[in-house]
Order: structure tokens, then C-alpha cells, then sequence
């Protein structure tokens, strides 16, 4: 009987997502791609990048802009972003995006908040990829 227990236990706490509305402004701050991986198992990782993502994110509401690192630890940017909302069901938070194109539609993608933690997201979108980010550290140049 104690091992129905421990086991139901588990599939009920054990397969919820490694993200809570508290640490979901952990969010906020500049992000490295570190590897994709695939419906198949296989991976891609990324080990130089030459753009990151910022991310600001506050009440639910945020954007993602692309942004390229500097060695003076400057970034350059464009004004393009893509707004977001963070929508949770049944404990599993995701990220709904709506970004307007240069036509003026808009164009919708969700991706699932599968793990946050203060150095390290993951994200799964509808076709099943799933891309890790870690924060990134800028390149520190002798002075």
C-alpha cells in the first residue's frame, strides 16, 4: 500500500512543470540560446552566439527583443519586439506571443515554460522543439 502511495504521489507532484507564478520574474534580464533539441532526441547546441534575447517581464505582460553584445558591454538593438502575455493552466505556464509583422498582421506562437531557475529556462513551442537558454554573461576583455 506504501508504494501506491509513494507512486501516486509522485505522478502527481513529479510531472508538474519546474515553473511557479513566484519565479516567473526570474525571467527578466538577457538570455543565451544554449541548445535545441528535437522531437527525435537528437540536439543541436549552440556554442557561440552572436545575438541574445532580452526579456522584460512584468504583471503576466512582457516583450523579447534580439539584441548583439558588444565588447565595451553595450548592446546594439532595433526597436523590434515581441510582446507577450504569460497564461497558466492547470499549473502549466505559457508563453503566448503576438508580434506584428511589417504587413500588419499579426502573428500568434505559444511556447510552454517547461524549467526556470535564476541561470536557466526552457521553453517547448508547438512543434515539439525544445530550446534551452541559459543568462548570459558578457565576454570580459582585459582592461
Amino acid at each position: 500500500m506504501k508504494r501506491i502511495s509513494v507512486l501516486i504521489l509522485f505522478l502527481a507532484f513529479g510531472c508538474r512543470s519546474g515553473v511557479s507564478e513566484e519565479n516567473l520574474d526570474l525571467l527578466n534580464g538577457y538570455w543565451e540560446i544554449e541548445k535545441v533539441i528535437f522531437p527525435d532526441g537528437s540536439t543541436k547546441d549552440y556554442n557561440v552566439n552572436t545575438s541574445i534575447d532580452y526579456i522584460m517581464f512584468e504583471d503576466k505582460k512582457g516583450y523579447r527583443k534580439k539584441v548583439q553584445p558588444r565588447f565595451n558591454g553595450t548592446f546594439d538593438t532595433s526597436n523590434d519586439a515581441d510582446l507577450f502575455v504569460i497564461l497558466e493552466r492547470e499549473g502549466i505556464f505559457s508563453i503566448n506571443y503576438n508580434t506584428e509583422n511589417n504587413d500588419g498582421l499579426v502573428a500568434q506562437r505559444l511556447e510552454e515554460l517547461i524549467s526556470l531557475s535564476e541561470n536557466n529556462f526552457s521553453v517547448r513551442n508547438a512543434e515539439g522543439l525544445t530550446y534551452n537558454y541559459k543568462r548570459f554573461e558578457p565576454i570580459k576583455v582585459g582592461e
